[in-house]
């Protein structure tokens, strides 16, 4: 089958959603309107509360949520059940469940003067919700820290020029912010010269790519900074990876703490502003290049990827789908389509993480109301295509498919991709850098985004620091120290393709978790409001994660640890579907007897946790949306907005925000 009705079909359902559904979310249901003054103007600190222009403010909430998984999930999917069950997830889940989760996370917190989805549960269900909900969050964040630095390592490592455009955009962000903010210059000029310079950027990465470290491995012409630096090996990961990965990995992590600290206007508005450039012109181009090669004949293409075991290039012979429409309702390894097909795929139609940052960073930047309903619900709808493109790229990629890792994943994007760019003659390897650059750059700002809210997790657990050590985890650099730490420890453990697992679970039960903190809220706000928009995404993700995550938890992980896998060829270095790489069988050995029994079990005890945490949750919430359509909440709100004062004539609500002032 031709990719080109990939696109089709997506267009045609993500168009409705957009022009239809979202009309009746934001009108109707919501009720969006631009007299009430957002959080950004009544709180405005120059720190956290910004009001931002919406391209804006649409480019850092895109390019935030738009992370790594919509291209590892997809290629994960594809391979297992073939493209038709991943297809059609992405095109009827997004504007249905996904765009729908992304837009009530962010009206809610608006309503609630910008703060998280665990403050608002807490309002409502009382402070043991907000806390349970709070530590699952702060827990996810630190499974997406592991995760994206992870893949920006390997996306550096595979693609040296994308380490050097990326660079070279982070010092343009910084000075696009000083050029917006502090010499006041105009937008509209500023922004086509920064954009430029991101484009020229990308040429920059093709003729110098970069290495922080000589691996033996690399293309020729790549300037290696720091040589064979002994240093580098005893760095974590550097035997399992390589060191320049694992040099790679600990700067990720420096530039996300300082990323994470610096007031929004510095790096964070300016650089996704420049980031949603080259994501928009990256998906653009990906898309026309499937109807420009469907038109005219496509000319086969080979693009070189370096740092990938076993891979040394990607062959694109057409744009014909080339794995089968479905494979099965059981795949050996994954497990059964029904739960896993949508926990694999989580961003791209919908992710927990997203609730994170739409009541995070983003709630907090809203200039007017009615901007919420292209920015949460068309965001996400623009992550879809992401996730479109990601599956017609593995489609037309079924030799690299079938090698199964995490590595092979990072080459499949930026080749598959720069193949369709390439019907726009653009010149293959050229095209594979820029498509490298825009993965890399979502990731970069999903990292240091997500270190960011675990900063503020951290604080709304604390709250009113009363200790010093309270005032030490409420300070910015001490709180993104922790996350930071914390998340580099989980890379370091070596036991990626374990975490990715917890991750995609704990992932889409957040989702849940958020689409029953909008229930709630509608349910207190008013006896009118239908609840079946957000209870039936609601009541399907908790069926699906929790079931997934059981499954995980009592079958494949004690399996793994009674049964280890074993390794029959001698030569097989590669030990985890995810590309952990190790160079002996002798330390592979060592690697299974140590790892399968320690980390499958603390793993299968933090499922069992999270899970413990969900169902909690959603008993009380339940029994709250019980007590106010039987008129007994006590929590009720008045416009969906502040609360009505108690009995005694104070009200919770009154204090929002005085943390972050």
């Amino acid at each position: 089958m031709q990719v080109i009705w990939f696109v089709v079909i997506v267009l045609a359902t993500f168009t409705a959603g957009y022009v239809g559904y979202s009309t009746y979310l934001a009108r109707e249901l919501t009720e969006l309107d631009d007299e009430r003054e957002t959080p950004a103007h009544r709180y405005a600190d120059g720190q956290e509360y910004v009001p931002s222009k919406k391209p804006v403010l649409l480019g850092h909430h895109f390019s935030s949520v738009a992370g790594g998984a919509p291209i590892a999930g997809p290629l994960t999917a594809v391979a297992a059940f073939g493209w038709a069950p991943a297809l059609l997830w992405v095109a009827i889940g997004n504007p249905l469940f996904g765009a729908v989760h992304d837009f009530m996370a962010l009206v809610s917190s608006v309503r609630h003067e910008g703060k998280s989805i665990g403050y608002i549960v807490g309002e409502y269900v009382g402070e043991r919700g907000k806390n349970m909900l709070l530590w699952f969050a702060f827990l996810l964040i630190l499974l997406v820290v592991a995760a994206f630095v992870f893949l920006i390592a390997q996306v550096f490592n595979a693609y040296p020029g994308a380490a050097t455009a990326s660079l070279l955009y982070i010092a343009l962000a910084l000075g696009f912010g000083v050029y917006l903010y502090q010499l006041n210059g105009p937008f509209l000029p500023g922004a086509a010269l920064f954009v430029a310079g991101i484009f020229a950027g990308v040429w920059a990465g093709y003729e110098y790519p970069i290495a922080l470290v000589e691996t033996g491995a690399l293309p020729d012409g790549t300037i290696v900074l720091f040589g064979d630096l002994a240093a580098a090996e005893l760095l974590p990961l550097a035997e399992a990876q390589n060191p320049n990965f694992a040099a790679w990995a600990l700067v990720t992590v420096l530039y996300s703490f300082l990323a994470a600290t610096l007031p929004v206007w510095v790096l964070l508005q300016p650089r996704d502003f420049l980031t949603s450039s080259l994501l928009y012109t990256g998906i653009g181009a990906m898309l026309v290049g499937v109807v420009v090669g469907t038109i005219r004949p496509f000319e086969p293409v080979d693009i070189p990827v370096s740092g990938v075991e076993g891979l040394n290039s990607v062959t694109i012979d057409s744009l014909e789908a080339s794995v089968p429409a479905f494979e099965g309702f059981v795949h050996p390894s994954l497990g059964p389509l029904v739960p896993f097909l949508f926990l694999t795929i989580a961003c791209g139609t919908i992710s927990g993480f997203h609730s994170l940052v739409s009541s995070g960073t983003t709630a907090k930047q809203l200039n007017r109301e009615s901007d919420a309903r292209t920015i949460g619900y068309g965001a996400m709808l623009g992550e879809g295509l992401l996730a479109l493109t990601a599956i017609i790229a593995v489609s037309i990629a079924a030799a690299t498919v079938a090698s199964g890792t995490l590595a092979s994943a990072i080459a499949v994007f930026p080749a598959g991709g720069g193949a369709l760019v390439s019907t726009l003659g653009i010149p293959a390897g050229l095209a594979s850098i820029f498509i490298a650059l825009v993965f890399a750059s979502f990731l970069l700002t999903s990292t240091d985004t997500a270190t960011r809210l675990g900063r503020y997790m951290v604080e709304e657990l604390v709250g009113t620091p009363e200790t010093s050590l309270q005032e030490t985890l409420t300070n910015r650099y001490a709180n993104a120290g922790v996350t930071v730490v914390a998340g580099y420890l989980l890379v370091a453990s070596g036991s990626w393709g374990n975490l990715w697992l917890l991750f995609g679970g704990a992932n889409q039960l957040l989702a849940a978790l958020a689409l029953l903190v909008a229930t709630i809220w509608l349910a207190n706000w008013s006896d009118t409001k239908q609840l079946v928009s957000t209870g039936v995404p609601l009541a399907f993700m908790v069926t699906v994660t929790v079931l997934g995550l059981l499954w995980v938890a009592l079958l494949r992980f004690p399996a793994t640890i009674i049964e280890p896998a074993v390794v029959s060829d001698p030569a097989v270095t590669e030990w985890d579907v995810w590309g952990d790489v190790v160079s002996d069988p002798g330390t592979l050995a060592q690697v299974e007897a140590s790892m399968h029994t320690l980390s499958f079990a603390l793993l299968t005890v933090l499922a069992l946790v999270l899970v413990s945490l969900a169902i909690r949750l959603l008993r009380l919430g339940i029994d709250n949306i019980s007590d106010a359509r039987a008129g007994l909440a006590t929590a009720a709100v008045t416009d969906g907005g502040e609360h009505v004062p108690e009995p005694d004539g104070t009200a919770e609500a009154d204090d929002v925000g005085a943390d972050d002032e």
